[in-house]
């Protein structure tokens, strides 16, 4: 699989300051503890993504970043204590905002949520996504951050089917995350065997209403 992403190449406003003043730009990179500095942190995943665009996922190396960055390696791994943590960080710097409404019914939520994220990933970003999953299969590191990025999407997801439950669609008894899991699951699944067009409402339809006790 071809897995190097144009998109990611993004020059920003920080970026360009970066590299029309360089001893400027040095200072600025300094660490400044567990915060982030702002243009050391534009420097870092330019950085990273330029190297993704050229070389692929599979040619991203911390050492190499921190390199064209001109940031210290300490620096980096504080920031981002591993290579899965960093190619995340560079998916949700690419990924648009993502809001969850809150219509009055879970329905209608959840197939909001569902067609969003749909929309989000039908161009690059779930070209990139997608790599990222694979990468995860042979990387220890990238899978232990896909773990944990699945439970915070599961937890934020959650608190859409917490507030159904409050409103009494569901039974108060269940645990919200069982339908935040059924739902993200399908729609992880459903990007990695290339079926994002195939509708979706009749799933989210028995999700919503279905009694799962």
């Amino acid at each position: 699989m071809n897995d190097t992403f144009r998109f990611v190449k993004r020059k920003s406003m920080g970026t360009e300051k970066i590299k029309n003043d360089t001893s400027s730009a040095n200072k600025a990179r300094q660490s400044i503890g567990a915060r982030k500095n702002p243009e050391a942190e534009t420097a870092i995943l330019d950085a990273a993504a330029d190297i993704i665009a050229e070389k692929g996922i599979g040619g991203l190396r911390m050492e190499a970043v921190a390199r064209r960055a001109k940031a210290g390696k300490a620096t980096l791994y504080r920031w981002w204590p591993t290579r899965g943590a960093l190619l995340l960080a560079v998916y949700q710097r690419k990924k648009p905002q993502f809001l969850y409404r809150d219509t009055g019914s879970l329905e209608q939520d959840l197939l909001h949520f569902a067609n969003d994220l749909i929309e989000i990933w039908q161009g690059e970003n779930g070209l990139f996504f997608k790599a990222i999953i694979a990468e995860s299969q042979s990387d220890p590191d990238v899978a232990e951050t896909l773990r944990n990025y699945h439970s915070e999407r599961i937890e934020a997801l959650a608190k859409v089917v917490e507030r159904a439950r409050q409103r009494g669609e569901i039974p108060q008894h269940e645990a919200p995350a069982v339908r935040a899991d059924m739902l993200i699951g399908l729609l992880w699944q459903r990007l990695i065997t290339n079926r994002l067009d195939e509708p979706i409402g009749q799933h989210i339809r028995m999700l919503a209403n279905s009694d799962l006790s």
